[in-house]
């Protein structure tokens, strides 16, 4: 009588490591690798590797373009480990019928938390005081105007995308007498404005409105580059800008110019044209930018959501059916 062999397990890629209860689920189902080296694993390694995979698992700061996909040959599933998937071709992994899963919508609470954290910090300059102090430059007591930050009591905050994550700013901002006004590509029904005690404005009353601007937005080639110049100027001299979404959003070199002539008063940003940025990039020299490493999701109980996500997308999409989260 012929025994039936074991089932030969499928192959997955992870260009990074996940917590440890991730791995081990991975290893109880798939053969894994892990890319251990530099981050983000580099182009002609990952073509290198994906052409034995299955299932491959990438992170924000990967580019899974149409010559990744090309190349994996065998490739069922991709699973991001991220709340948007513009680092993959997906229209072209698409045609390739590739499943594709992200993790949307648990990192709410957390980006949330981060913005309203920037913009206290921002006011209040925090990290510039604890730059002063780590670098010795505290020699005296301050005079009564000498290096003195804003409230945020009164002030007006300018959402720009009203999906979740902007929502949840907005409910955060008022517990500190913010007021809010907000700019969507769809407008809310009056009720819900009113019960939220937010106003919809235009996008350029936006800019010329709000003392803090905060970015909201998915990135797509509609919002690429979105902020530039024409509306950077629109803004008030005293203005803030804050941005957790996603850095192309920005175009980068206006909004330099416009710190650099103080054209607006600062900017506290969580994400960057090109990731990650060094000590020499132009933002990392300013006294009036507060810098934060694309933190947005980084609290443990959100990361913890996004790895069992990012684990089930592809488990379903290996079994041929649609993950939670599904481009």
């Amino acid at each position: 009588m012929l025994r039936r062999g074991r089932s030969k397990k499928l192959r997955v890629l992870l260009t990074r490591t996940l917590q440890d209860f991730a791995v081990k689920e991975l290893q109880r189902h798939y053969k894994i690798e892990i890319h251990s080296g530099p981050f983000p694993m580099p182009k002609k390694k990952l073509l290198l590797k994906i052409k034995e995979q299955d299932g491959l698992i990438c992170f924000p700061y990967d580019n899974i373009d149409k010559e990744v996909i090309q190349a994996g040959t065998k490739l069922k599933t991709i699973s991001a480990f991220s709340v948007g998937y513009d680092q993959i071709d997906s229209k072209y992994a698409k045609k390739r019928k590739i499943k594709i899963g992200y993790t949307p919508n648990v990192l709410t609470v957390a980006t949330a938390d981060l913005t309203i954290t920037l913009i206290l910090d921002l006011l209040r300059r925090v990290t510039e005081g604890d730059r002063l102090i780590r670098e010795g430059k505290w020699k005296e007591v301050f005079g009564a105007d000498t290096y003195v930050g804003e409230e945020v009591d009164g002030k007006t905050l300018g959402i720009l995308g009203f999906g979740r994550i902007g929502k949840a700013v907005a409910k955060k901002a008022q517990t500190f007498g913010i007021k809010v006004i907000y700019h969507n590509r769809n407008r809310l029904p009056l009720r819900q404005e009113k019960a939220l005690r937010v106003r919809f404005a235009t996008l350029n009353e936006l800019f010329s409105k709000s003392d803090i601007v905060s970015i909201h937005v998915p990135y797509s080639a509609e919002t690429h580059e979105l902020v530039n110049k024409s509306l950077i100027k629109r803004m008030k001299k005293r203005a803030y800008l804050v941005n957790t979404a996603r850095g192309k959003i920005i175009k980068e070199r206006d909004l330099i110019f416009a710190l650099k002539r103080k054209i607006i008063a600062g900017a506290a940003l969580d994400v960057f044209y090109h990731e990650p940025i060094g000590k020499n990039h132009q933002f990392a020299k300013m006294q009036n930018v507060v810098l934060s490493p694309h933190i947005g999701s980084s609290s443990i109980v959100t990361r913890a959501k996004m790895a069992e996500i990012t684990v089930e997308n592809l488990k379903l999409g290996l079994a041929g059916k649609k993950p939670i989260y599904s481009v």
